[in-house]
């Protein structure tokens, strides 16, 4: 085990599950040991209100008398996701590519977690930008928020604008510095 900036130890592992309903989730470390509590308020704070079950994660905790808790995210690492799974428009393209594409500021019109997919609008644009599940969890989300910023990188799909990944706003705008 690190030493994080704050001084506490930092544990590197992978989300077990995380509930954005419930407000909570657990981390299991990779050297083992009990699950690691962590809140949607740590969570927050590093700039995402969800995150995919399996995603890499690296965070600073605390022993409190409930147990460890993370009390900061250091990183997230999306689960590995064959490229194209789920999503026929992402099939036959690069990987290089997607991850050349601009990073557009957009808000979340909804997005419905049991059908699989949502919408957004890039700022600026009415037209509307489909968001697949697939591409969320590719990107480290499990659920968006309606009125939630996101960054955006947008292709044009067989059926019009499709998001190939989504960043937490922070993130999106630490990225495009």
């Amino acid at each position: 085990m690190s030493e994080g900036p704050s001084g506490r130890a930092v544990v590197r592992g992978h989300v077990k599950w995380f509930d954005p309903g419930k407000g909570f989730g657990f981390v299991v470390a990779d050297e083992g040991g009990p699950d690691i509590l962590l809140h949607a308020n740590v969570l927050r704070s590093f700039g995402q209100s969800t995150v995919a079950d399996g995603s890499a994660i690296e965070v600073e905790v605390a022993r409190t008398d409930r147990g460890m808790q993370a009390t900061v995210v250091l990183s997230i690492r999306p689960p590995e996701v064959p490229p194209g799974a789920g999503l026929a428009d992402l099939s036959d393209m690069d990987p290089a590519v997607l991850a050349q594409q601009p990073l557009e500021p957009a808000r979340v019109k909804w997005f419905d977690k049991g059908k699989g997919f949502g919408f957004a609008n890039v700022w600026g644009s009415e037209e509307d930008v489909f968001l697949h599940i697939e591409v969320l969890r590719r990107s480290g989300f499990a659920d968006l928020a309606p009125g939630e910023a996101v960054g955006l990188r947008v292709i044009d799909g067989k059926r019009g604008k499709l998001a190939v990944e989504v960043l937490a706003w922070d993130a999106a705008a630490r990225a495009s510095r």
